[in-house]
């Protein structure tokens, strides 16, 4: 019980999480920032804005059901921080997991985004039921291509729905994405979490030049600083589930270490340069970008891993 409690709280759970997607959250924004020619936030930036907030005041809508509005922000950080726990205990070698793992690991990575739903909607605003209705219809896009990019994972890990033994299989025959579906695989994934962090092409849920913030219009204070939370976690969460389903997986010993941070500092450069080279999408061309584009690349590689490409 004890041992659970450290995982989850302590490393690689809320504290550690919280300051390796801070340190991401960084690294995104003074690599916009230079993209842009500024130069950016310093590196305890991110933690100082959550520090800032927890000593504002947290306003509750009088038209809220303010339990559900309240409680939102808090299941968002709970599923963002089990996902993380669950993603990287397997890749720092401290628990084997358990078998059916990456398809609990799928479903608590959608928790943070219905709970920002549920919380736009108790809020009563209807600027933030307008974002909460742009975000269940992003989820039905997204969600589907990247069960499709899992299905693919566990066809190419000899049918395995254990996280461990995927890292395995790929330190054995190499990383996934050194095939040619797995490159397929690599580009849908890299979309879906794009749109999971809700970034630009997908900011439509919170589009702040569009309708104010959107599903956080009424966020203030604390619970404001759990939303900005949660985005911390899923910031480190979302590249290292890529990383161990199709980069090999992350190893935290010698000079792997290295490599293994590496690989999540790709990714979410990746998605820094993708969010500062588009515009946003709206609701009905991110709908079909992944229904059609996306979930067809995805079939594709699913019918490339079957005959061994």
């Amino acid at each position: 019980m004890l041992r659970d409690i450290f995982y989850f709280l302590i490393f690689p759970g809320l504290l550690f999480a919280f300051a390796g997607g801070g340190f991401l959250s960084w690294f995104d924004r003074k690599v916009t920032a230079r993209l842009q020619f500024r130069v950016g936030p310093p590196l305890l930036q991110p933690f100082y804005d959550c520090i800032k907030l927890f000593g504002k005041e947290t306003i509750i809508p009088a038209d809220s059901a303010q339990g559900l509005f309240f409680l939102s922000p808090v299941f968002a950080v709970a599923g963002a921080v089990l996902s993380c726990v669950l993603i990287l205990l397997p890749a720092f070698g401290m628990t084997s997991g358990f078998a059916g793992d990456i398809i609990v690991v799928f479903y608590l990575l959608m928790i943070p985004s219905l709970s920002y739903i549920i919380g736009a909607i108790a809020s009563g605003n209807p600027l933030a039921g307008l974002g909460a209705s742009r975000e269940m219809k992003l989820i039905i896009g997204y969600e589907l291509s990247l069960l499709l990019v899992v299905a693919a994972v566990i066809m190419k890990a000899g049918h395995s729905l254990s996280l461990h033994e995927i890292i395995a299989i790929q330190q054995q025959q190499g990383a996934f994405i050194w095939s040619l579906s797995g490159i397929l695989l690599f580009i849908v994934a890299m979309m879906c979490v794009q749109a999971k962090l809700a970034f630009v092409p997908f900011d439509i849920a919170d589009a702040e030049t569009e309708i104010a913030g959107g599903i956080f219009i009424e966020y203030s204070g604390t619970i404001l600083a759990m939303v900005k939370i949660a985005k911390s976690v899923m910031l480190l969460a979302l590249p290292s589930f890529v990383a161990v389903l199709l980069l090999g997986g992350l190893y935290f010993y010698g000079i792997h270490i290295f490599w293994s941070i590496l690989k999540i500092l790709g990714v979410v450069l990746l998605i820094t340069l993708v969010r500062n080279t588009n515009p946003r999408l709206t609701t009905g061309q991110s709908m079909r970008f992944f229904f059609i584009w996306m979930n067809l690349i995805a079939v594709v590689a699913i019918v490339m891993t079957y005959i061994g490409w």
